[in-house]
């Protein structure tokens, strides 16, 4: 099973690796053996996440990147395949959320979550796909969804489309790229406590939402780690256009 599970000689790409979700994925598939791309669109803190991954001795590679920008995506990648080799395994994490009411939402800013959440991991994982398929390699992508791709909740109208779109993308691309051994899955984390969220969830608001939880409790960075190794590695290779929803049994409580 340890050899099932290892990611030794696996090129990974994180997308949004700077943040509390992706810096953690990025850890565990190093862990696991895999050279690690840290992608996002500020360098100093993907530099700061290299330096304590190589602590951990793990190899690993800042590079700024615009998901949005097909041009940025095909440069970063170049830039991965010169160092590190051709990327494999794919984590589509980057993404952004706008908490307003849909009717003071401008047209801007619901394109920028729809551009980020959804155009994003499409332009990266056609570009990989390319890549892949030319070089007659197999590989696996993982989509990072949400509950809310399921469910709704208020104030939060693209980001919910995004990521329910997101979901019905990731079964048609698996569909599509079967045939060359790519693999494309995804996993829907529920409520994940970060630095960004906390304070919410000191709030009283926070406290009644945790309590609709059926465990009672935030899920941490680390409760995602089985999911996502599994679908990283050879543990899954008869799965692709799946999702694992990590949630606490959120999806399945009482409205």
């Amino acid at each position: 099973m340890e050899a099932t599970l290892s990611l030794a000689g696996k090129i990974a790409l994180v997308t949004g690796a700077a943040g509390s979700l992706g810096s953690r994925f990025a850890y565990v598939l190093g862990r696991a053996g895999a050279k690690v791309a840290l992608a996002g669109r500020r360098l100093s803190p993907l530099q700061d996440l290299e330096v304590e991954l190589v602590k951990q001795s793990i190899e690993a590679m800042p590079i700024v990147m615009d998901v949005t920008c097909a041009e940025s995506v095909r440069s970063g990648l170049d830039q991965i395949q010169d160092r590190l080799g051709l990327v494999d395994l794919l984590v589509c994490n980057a993404g952004i959320a706008i908490n307003k009411k849909s009717i003071d939402m401008s047209v801007e800013e619901f394109s920028s979550v729809m551009d980020t959440n959804l155009k994003g991991s499409w332009i990266i994982a056609n570009e990989m796909a390319r890549r892949l398929i030319g070089a007659n390699c197999p590989g696996s992508i993982i989509n990072i969804t949400s509950i809310l791709g399921h469910r709704v909740a208020g104030a939060v109208i693209p980001y919910t489309a995004s990521k329910a779109a997101l979901e019905q993308m990731t079964r048609a691309l698996a569909l599509e790229w079967a045939r060359y051994g790519i693999r494309v899955n995804a996993l829907a984390p529920g409520y994940i406590e970060t630095e960004l969220n906390r304070a919410f969830f000191d709030s009283d608001a926070g406290k009644a939402l945790i309590n609709r939880v059926p465990l009672r409790r935030l899920g941490q960075p680390e409760d995602l780690d089985g999911a996502l190794l599994l679908l990283a590695s050879e543990a899954s290779k008869y799965m692709t256009g799946s999702t694992i929803v990590v949630d606490g049994g959120h999806l399945h409580s009482s409205l």
